[in-house]
């Protein structure tokens, strides 16, 4: 086979292969919004319906107008919003932190400390429930989000700084012991060469740190009693009932679910792209 057209073919066959990714991942998504615009009768018709024959607005307005529940649906967003951007901030510092003293610094169990981290991860939500929902009601916790906020840094911190780890271990020490003989300060080494440098792998961690916090369902649950304090997940199970499940209004709350995840992406999208061009330059 001539190599052009070898090129070409192997081109255009990888081409097709990732448009069928690229549609395979992105059909839920399309199923969930359309979904919200259908009325009733093609949202549970037996016939496969891709596109609304009629668009409707009624499954948002009435989560906007009625509410979900007794509560308004801006609560649950604010409870998630609150959350959500607490322990990403929060625990993206602290992961930071600890990842460059683990990177950086010798100390004994450092090898222990690694391994427990990775342990950690593999212990299902489920089976610290009890536990934690004790302990979080022994500190006046419970139905509170700060006590949200702590578990969920607690469980998205092991990942964090395992990650960060890999990315403080990868700046050469060179570039911080030059600054050091040019007189900067831990600081100034800090803020001007490790931290632009490290700073695609904090957007990384912030971005899972926020998807993982922000669909977290059993505490936010659990740890809540009072309707008012539940987040954006639990807020769904209302609209399951014995009659029934409202698959409108399930889709047109995932659907606005789904908005502030995309900003925080878009924003934190451009802060990546900022800090692997200050790394460059500062490398």
């Amino acid at each position: 086979m001539n190599p052009v057209l070898r090129k070409r073919t192997n081109r255009l066959a990888l081409n097709g292969a990732a448009v069928i990714v690229i549609l395979f991942a992105i059909f839920p998504v399309y199923w969930m919004v359309s979904t919200a615009f259908k009325v009733n009768a093609e949202i549970f018709t037996t016939d496969v319906v891709l596109f609304p024959s009629t668009f409707t607005l009624s499954h948002f307005e009435g989560i906007f107008t009625q509410g979900i529940g007794n509560t308004s649906l801006w609560i649950y967003l604010r409870n998630s919003t609150v959350v959500a951007l607490g322990a990403v901030l929060f625990g993206s510092l602290t992961a930071l932190l600890a990842a460059i003293a683990v990177a950086r610094f010798q100390f004994r169990f450092r090898a222990s400390f690694l391994i427990m981290l990775l342990i950690v991860q593999m212990v299902p939500h489920e089976a610290l429930l009890i536990p934690l929902f004790v302990m979080a009601r022994n500190a006046e916790l419970t139905n509170r989000l700060l006590g949200l906020v702590i578990i969920n840094i607690a469980f998205t911190l092991p990942f964090a700084v395992w990650m960060l780890r890999t990315f403080v271990a990868a700046v050469p020490r060179e570039l911080e012991e030059a600054a050091a003989i040019d007189g900067a300060s831990r600081f100034r080494t800090f803020v001007s060469i490790l931290f632009p440098l490290v700073a695609p792998g904090l957007v990384a961690v912030s971005i899972f740190s926020f998807i993982t916090v922000w669909n977290e369902f059993v505490f936010a649950f659990t740890l809540m009693a009072d309707e008012s304090g539940y987040t954006m997940p639990v807020a769904l199970r209302w609209f399951v009932a014995r009659e029934g499940t409202d698959w409108g209004g399930v889709m047109a709350t995932s659907t606005i679910m789904t908005i502030p995840v995309i900003i925080f992406f878009l924003l934190v999208q451009r802060r990546m792209v900022a800090g692997l061009v200050a790394g460059a330059v500062k490398g």
